[in-house]
């Protein structure tokens, strides 16, 4: 009885470290993908819930806006516009 609650005793703080750096192994890892000196490409503005499972979403790539239905089937453009000159301005002067 002793020998059990001894090998809990330590076991449980090791396996409580084990997952905790998996997480945190994890975490580092998909944040060190994306390149720091980069810009991005593709930039989500906004999003909106308009049912159960499916959203309208806007992003915006290469100076125009895509708004993009998303749904459990998949992903579909419903519409492309050019970015307002004023957020282009905005986008460029803040750091």
């Amino acid at each position: 009885m002793v020998w059990y609650i001894l090998k809990l005793l330590l076991l449980l703080p090791l396996l409580a470290g084990l997952i905790w750096g998996s997480l945190w192994l994890a975490r580092k890892v998909q944040t060190g993908a994306m390149p720091q000196g980069r810009a991005r490409a593709a930039r989500l503005v906004e999003t909106t819930m308009i049912g159960p499972g499916m959203r309208l979403a806007v992003i915006e790539f290469r100076g125009r806006e895509i708004l993009v239905g998303a749904s459990r089937n998949g992903l579909v453009r419903l519409a492309e516009a050019e970015t307002p000159p004023s957020e282009k301005y905005l986008e460029e002067v803040a750091p």
